[in-house]
């Protein structure tokens, strides 16, 4: 399985970037998948996670309202809309597709940088 990130890019504060995440290599479905980012000196943290179906959503209280998550099965693709950016947001973004919890594949990352 190889997830591939893409989408990132150089912005300024306030603009709307959207994150792709499409996954190839098999033909089962993710139980869930998600969008995690790794700022510059600082850990890898959730950013958001998508049930299987799409039906369930939870984001990080800091891009809650902004940013939105979500699937589309017959593509084999994920989304991460990200809107009113801010330099806080500037990271690497990754994403995850899990089987079961011990069971994960993840993307190469793909840079966000958000100018003042």
């Amino acid at each position: 399985v190889q997830l591939v990130e893409s989408g990132g890019g150089l912005v300024q504060a306030g603009d709307s970037l959207r994150l792709s995440c499409a996954a190839s290599g098999s033909t089962f479905s993710f139980n869930s998948m998600g969008w995690h980012r790794q700022a510059p000196g600082n850990e890898r943290e959730v950013v958001a996670f998508i049930t299987s179906d799409g039906g369930h959503s939870n984001y990080a209280d800091s891009v809650k309202g902004r940013f939105t998550i979500s699937r589309d099965n017959a593509k084999n693709t994920m989304y991460l809309q990200m809107n009113d950016l801010t330099p806080e947001d500037t990271a690497v973004y990754y994403c995850s597709g899990w089987i079961t919890p011990d069971e994960s594949y993840w993307g190469q990352g793909t840079q966000v940088t958000v100018s003042s």
